[in-house]
């Protein structure tokens, strides 16, 4: 765990020090769980954004987007069953006083389990060597399957009780567990109690005419009371998806990890409606297609799983999470639910209005059921910075601290930089960058000797650096150095277009998912 603990400081120190995350506020101490991006950091986001964007709606005739408003009608919420049912299962320590979410302090419980499990694969890799088989061990061995079936047990009734209300029964596995404060030690727990996790505000002029309203904690709802709107316009048939990206809130009882879990966040959905019926093979097609968009950015296939829930939803019928080894162990990163016809039929009965799909082919009416991909926007770009923070040992007692983001996310693609700060070496650096800006986002960097100036732009995660020296003068042309080889090419500047294009074009990092 300390090692985690090591890592993930430095991926928060690494963000703050290279202009990605700022704590909101900080000149007034902050604001818990509320974070600002930076200068670098919002062009992270808005290239993951816009990655996100392109596979799932220009990619796809049959999806649109929309940005639909914050504030709802408050009906929408009674509908949509988060006004009696957004709740989180609560925990306060009486000697600690800290306030905790008792599904969290169980889930962590079983992740330092499976560390154990990590330990016990880690110990016979060493002992057996080449021919070690992970999966016959893990499946054979004694001690993992009674790790393995602590955690089954302890997961599925927890599920168990969550779903059946039985906050007695979640108290009593804490105690049964023995779980700690994590601060304290302490296992002098409260019961546990529901909280709901919407924000309330207010609209209107005088207090006594305004109407009570919430932020949105989810941008879902926002597809669903447009459904009709958006298919009589496009004229989509069905099966058809509508996609947004946008701001939602939820006043997180415990939030933590960075901006893992923060009150103000962004998610990037599609809602994908279709016949009543089919749900089954569009879950297996999305899953199988969110998961090529995240291997697509190459940060490894082991880093990612499937989790398939044991405990439903109210309205789905299956439901998948796509997990990420963050540097705290595997957390969701992308939720893929068959959210059966629950919401278009809420809607219906709370609005008066119908909502459904007539089918020229069936010459019938139906409520459409749905399929959603959600994924959050703010976990996706820790797991694109987290990944991406390596310490390399350069031999010689030499090391650098490398942030190798997929270039086609690269806040900045290339630094333009003067081997000296004279002879005309500025100038033709600063025509390069002027030629260079219409098509990337690149930057002009004079301070410092060359090789600090690499290793700034390495720690900043810049995929290429270009030299103006002497030689330019005489041959037009440069060296253009890759941050994640340290290579080295001499180059002809009306080259470097083409080359830096080739590298960062979203059309050769979306290419993997065919």
């Amino acid at each position: 765990m300390a090692n985690q603990d090591d890592k993930f400081k430095k991926v928060i120190s690494h963000a703050k020090e290279y202009g990605y995350v700022f704590q909101s506020s900080e000149i007034y101490d902050g604001l818990s769980a509320v974070y600002d991006y930076a200068q670098n950091g919002a062009e992270l986001k808005k290239n993951i954004r816009d990655y996100w964007w392109k596979a799932m709606v220009q990619m796809n005739e049959n999806i649109v987007g929309i940005d639909a408003a914050i504030f709802m009608h408050p009906t929408t919420w009674k509908a949509s069953g988060h006004v009696d049912a957004f709740n989180d299962p609560l925990i306060d320590n009486k000697d600690s006083k800290k306030r905790y979410r008792a599904d969290v302090l169980i889930e962590d419980y079983c992740a330092k389990i499976e560390a154990k499990i990590d330990k016990e694969v880690k110990k016979a890799e060493k002992r057996f060597g080449d021919s070690f088989n992970k999966e016959e061990f893990v499946s054979t061995n004694g001690r993992v399957l009674g790790y393995q079936e602590k955690i089954n047990t302890t997961l599925s009734r927890m599920a168990k009780s969550l779903e059946n209300e039985d906050l007695a029964d979640v108290k009593a596995l804490i105690e049964e567990l023995e779980i700690a404060d994590p601060l304290t030690g302490s296992k002098n727990w409260t019961d546990v109690k529901q909280f709901n996790l919407m924000f309330g505000t207010k609209l209107g002029a005088s207090a006594d005419t305004a109407m009570d309203l919430y932020l949105r904690p989810e941008t879902a709802q926002g597809i669903f009371v447009n459904f009709l709107n958006v298919q009589k316009t496009s004229r989509q048939k069905i099966p058809f998806g509508i996609a947004q990206t946008g701001k939602a809130f939820r006043n997180e009882i415990v939030a933590r990890q960075f901006i893992f879990r923060m009150r103000e966040f962004e998610q990037m959905e599609m809602q994908f409606f279709i016949k009543p019926g089919t749900q089954g093979e569009w879950y297996e097609y999305w899953k199988e297609t969110r998961m090529k968009w995240h291997l697509s950015l190459g940060m490894g296939a082991e880093n990612y799983r499937f989790h398939d829930h044991e405990k439903l939803a109210h309205y789905a019928d299956a439901a998948a999470d796509i997990e990420f080894k963050f540097p705290f162990g595997f957390k969701e990163l992308e939720g893929i639910h068959s959210r059966t016809d629950f919401d278009l039929k809420a809607h219906e009965e709370y609005s008066g209005k119908k909502l459904q799909y007539f089918d020229h082919e069936d010459n019938a009416s139906y409520t459409p059921y749905v399929l959603e991909t959600s994924i959050g926007l703010d976990r996706m770009f820790l797991a694109v910075f987290s990944n991406a923070l390596q310490e390399e040992d350069l031999g010689d007692g030499k090391s650098r601290t490398v942030l190798k983001l997929p270039s086609v996310l690269a806040p900045t693609k290339a630094a333009i930089l003067p081997l000296v700060k004279k002879d005309g070496l500025p100038e033709i650096a600063k025509e390069i960058v002027e030629s260079l800006k219409w098509d990337f986002n690149v930057i002009y960097d004079e301070k410092d000797a060359v090789g600090r100036r690499y290793r700034r732009q390495d720690a900043n995660g810049t995929p290429f650096c270009i030299t103006v020296d002497h030689d330019t003068k005489e041959d037009n042309t440069v060296t253009i150095r890759h941050r994640d080889s340290m290579e080295q090419q001499r180059v002809k500047i009306e080259d470097l277009r083409m080359i830096i294009k080739k590298e960062v074009d979203v059309r050769n990092w979306l290419m993997k998912m065919k």
